[in-house]
């Protein structure tokens, strides 16, 4: 193992810091550099000593963190993941905060039950060791470590068995995209370029609850396409794009020649709620060489299992490339799985889809 991922924690709450000092350092690859109260005393710790990743409140005495993040990202880029509550409300702050070069946003730890404190837990270092992967000047390399079994799909959905496919009675088209890491800004360029009259498409992006729903509606205000948050039972229509709720997993679901969403609980998957993987094998379910799928940007594996059974029921299946991804690791799992058949750049994949689903 190489050397830990040194992260400086910066939070006005003292609760909140020693909650973060907690979670983070329970695992060897991840070590507290230091724990300060506001942007201000963090910069004189970055004169000393240079952090990996940063965590960062935006709600914080005398510099709030964004613009705290506009001098840091102007001045010395660093990996920075936003930790704040604004993210419980999807609070247009949290989008600015990307814009300006975090690379995740989480919601801050929170007393609750024992699963929802290891979700939270799990979700947080998570979040770290991507940002600590994430294409920036300082960030580091080396693959992740795992600190808890992974549930697969099967806890959601059981997989096909050969032969039992779906019996195809449409030829409607469904493309199903998968993000995580860095997904936000690649999917405003994937979603932006596709025409008014392109396929129905569901989307899983890797992100907090409530945040997806603001998600949506910062999408539909500059995409051609419709762009909303799903609930369940919506219906897949051309010329809009359905994203999946946070903490709630999507499958695709048919009903003669409907193609619907099912949107509920369960565990995580892939240590993820929404699952690509979940959203992938209903995929290759109900709609097999009617779908295509999209695997973009990401840290980890979620998506690679769930594309390689998309990609033996017939499915178009494609991969962004590593050039382009901030964090490649999802896109490169799904091909090292056998399951992707043209990798192809960020730019190029809206295109690709369109021409995939008129063959």
């Amino acid at each position: 193992m190489g050397k830990p991922i040194r992260v400086l924690v910066v939070d006005d709450s003292a609760l909140v810091r020693q909650t973060l000092v907690d979670i983070l350092g329970s695992v060897p690859d991840i070590s507290i550099m230091a724990a300060v109260g506001d942007p201000l005393v963090a910069a004189e710790k970055m004169r000393e000593e240079v952090p990996d990743v940063i965590t960062l409140d935006i709600e914080m005495p005398r510099m709030d963190g964004l613009t705290f993040l506009r001098k840091l990202m102007s001045q010395h880029p660093l990996p920075v993941v936003i930790c704040s509550s604004l993210a419980l409300d999807g609070d247009e702050t949290t989008f600015r905060a990307l814009e300006y070069g975090a690379v995740e946003i989480i919601t801050k730890p929170k007393l609750g039950t024992k699963q929802f404190l290891e979700e939270s837990r799990i979700r947080i270092i998570d979040a770290v060791r991507a940002a600590a992967q994430a294409k920036l000047k300082t960030a580091r390399s080396g693959a992740p470590l795992k600190v808890a079994p992974k549930l697969d799909a099967d806890v959601m959905l059981a997989k096909a068995n050969p032969g039992s496919q779906f019996s195809m009675r449409t030829t409607e088209k469904v493309v199903l995209v998968g993000a995580s890491t860095g997904g936000t800004e690649a999917l405003l360029t994937f979603l932006s370029a596709l025409p008014m009259d392109c396929p129905a498409i569901a989307v899983v992006q890797h992100m907090p609850e409530h945040f997806t729903a603001a998600f949506a509606k910062r999408l539909d205000g500059v995409c051609r396409i419709h762009v909303k948050e799903a609930q369940d039972n919506d219906t897949l229509l051309r010329s809009q794009a359905l994203i999946a709720p946070g903490s709630k997993h999507m499958l695709l679901k048919r009903s003669g020649a409907r193609y619907y969403v099912e949107v509920k609980d369960g565990p995580l998957v892939s240590r993820h709620r929404p699952s690509v993987d979940v959203l992938f094998r209903s995929g290759a379910r109900y709609a097999g060489k009617n779908a295509v799928g999209v695997i973009m940007t990401g840290m980890g594996d979620d998506g690679a299992k769930g594309m390689r059974e998309m990609f033996d029921a017939g499915a178009y299946t494609i991969a962004q490339d590593e050039a382009s991804c901030v964090v490649f690791g999802m896109p490169q799992e799904a091909i090292k799985h056998g399951g992707v058949r043209k990798v192809l750049s960020l730019s190029a994949i809206a295109n690709e889809v369109v021409r995939a689903c008129c063959d």
